[in-house]
């Protein structure tokens, strides 16, 4: 844990008590702050109070006496409308600050120009992030990982001077971080998200450019045009920024890093050179993971990395769960868990990664369901069709591909195995016919699961009773979740 020493003797208010805001509670706690903490939900205030920790009703504070109000994450600091804390805050000119504020906070006190680096995006945050921070421990560096991919920030271990601090950032706590200063910044992509808390999509773009535009050196993906225009500004005002592309942007680009077709190229006054070669790789399929790999491949030199141990983490990579992760192989058959794709959207990254495909989807349908995947449905051999969207995802598929209407995750990769092994067997050892067994559900996962999390170790679990099969990833205990 991180003690905020920074914030001994000063007086805050802090309100949301779930995983990160306790986190930061106990920080605060620790480095002396002198702390009052509220949350709407009873259990969590409870929470709070068995770990020592101040509860009052925030309403009742006199705001003239606070120094800082640190908002959890998920409480809106503007929209739909701010959160009754914001405005008592703003009455009283306090600031409002969140965890990463408090860790950046830190780190510019006790540990100055320590190694930090912070990622955001709509897509792809954190897969980079686990990336990243598994390439710096497999070159033996002291690496810590948190943020919004997991382990709040502030339950991380302190910065040093020769630990590197990898930290996923979502929108909303760029928003409440005015100072975060990382050793390199990346924004891979901007796609419409979020738009519920920030109004708009330029409120949204603004919010994320914060983060690589107080960077040492900017990292930024310009396959899309509000990130173009991003490193372009960044670029206008002096700032470091090396360019990531993978689309039709690739061609036009005199430097930077280009991934395309399996391959990441250092583009030097146009002239094009092979980084790394991704095209054997069992976790980095596919061009949203060519840009992923482009990104790390980027903060891991900034940060001082040679070529050789940046080569030797992307080779040993072993996937993020539940994101088209690799977790079986039998003979030529390979099992890939995909279940965080929970829309079209989302699914697509692996159906686009993927010859021949035996699909497991279904579950609980959201608005479009899959019609948006059919330019895809080729490389479908046969879809195995789960939970309530089941039959509405037949009549789609079944003017493209083959399917079974399985029910169940269990059926389902018990007819998908037999048939892909059967196509391993028919294609006699033909490596251009490797068939996938593939969950990317394209729903969500309410109607049999009780999330994402439980429904890919469900899949895994499956697997691992099958005979002659060669497990890739520790499996999941029968009745364990």
């Amino acid at each position: 844990m991180i003690a905020a020493r920074t914030f001994k003797g000063r007086r805050v208010a802090l309100f949301g008590l779930g995983g990160s805001g306790l986190a930061t509670a106990l920080a605060l706690q620790a480095g002396g702050a002198v702390l009052s903490t509220w949350d709407d939900n009873p259990e969590q205030v409870a929470r709070a109070k068995a770990h020592g920790i101040a509860t009052d009703d925030l309403h009742d504070l006199d705001w003239a006496l606070v120094d800082s109000l640190v908002l959890s994450p998920g409480v809106p600091l503007t929209h739909p409308k701010p959160h009754w804390t914001v405005g008592l805050a703003q009455a009283n000119s306090v600031e409002i600050i969140g965890d990463v504020e408090i860790f950046v906070r830190e780190r510019r006190a006790f540990a100055p120009g320590s190694p930090f680096i912070a990622v955001t995006g709509t897509n792809g945050k954190s897969t980079t992030t686990a990336l990243i921070a598994h390439i710096l421990a497999a070159s033996g560096r002291d690496t810590q990982m948190g943020g919004n991919i997991g382990t709040p920030v502030l339950a991380l271990e302190e910065p040093g001077a020769e630990r590197f601090h990898v930290v996923e950032c979502s929108s909303y706590q760029i928003e409440l971080a005015p100072s975060l200063d990382p050793t390199a910044g990346i924004l891979l992509n901007l796609t419409p998200d979020h738009l519920d808390r920030h109004g708009t999509m330029q409120r949204y773009a603004a919010i994320k450019e914060q983060l690589v535009a107080r960077s040492d050196i900017a990292i930024v993906g310009v396959d899309d045009a509000y990130c173009s225009a991003i490193a372009a500004r960044l670029d206008d005002a002096g700032h470091a920024v090396i360019r990531l592309a993978t689309t039709h942007t690739a061609a036009a680009l005199s430097d930077g890093l280009v991934a395309r077709d399996g391959t990441v190229m250092r583009v030097e006054a146009g002239r094009q050179l092979p980084v790394a070669d991704l095209s054997q790789s069992t976790t980095l399929r596919g061009r949203h993971n060519g840009q992923n790999a482009a990104a790390a491949i980027a903060a891991c030199q900034a940060v001082g990395l040679s070529d050789d141990e940046i080569g030797g983490g992307l080779e040993s990579f072993p996937g993020l769960k539940h994101r088209m992760q690799p977790v079986a192989r039998r003979g030529a058959v390979l099992f890939v868990n995909d279940s965080k794709a929970t829309n079209a959207e989302a699914a697509a990254p692996a159906l686009s990664s993927y010859e021949q495909i035996y699909w497991i989807a279904g579950g609980l349908a959201k608005d479009g369901g899959i019609a948006a995947l059919e330019p895809l449905f080729p490389r479908l051999a046969k879809a195995y069709l789960i939970g309530e969207a089941a039959s509405a995802f037949a009549s789609i598929i079944g003017a493209h591909a083959p399917f079974e209407i399985s029910g169940t995750i269990e059926q389902a990769v018990a007819q998908a195995a037999q048939d892909a092994d059967a196509a391993a067997q028919d294609a006699g050892g033909n490596a251009d016919a490797s068939p996938v067994v593939l969950l990317s559900p394209a729903c969500a996962s309410f109607d049999q699961f009780r999330n994402f999390e439980v429904r890919g170790d469900a899949f895994v679990r499956q697997i691992a009773q099958i005979e002659g099969i060669e497990m890739l990833v520790d499996h999941v205990d029968e009745g364990k979740s």
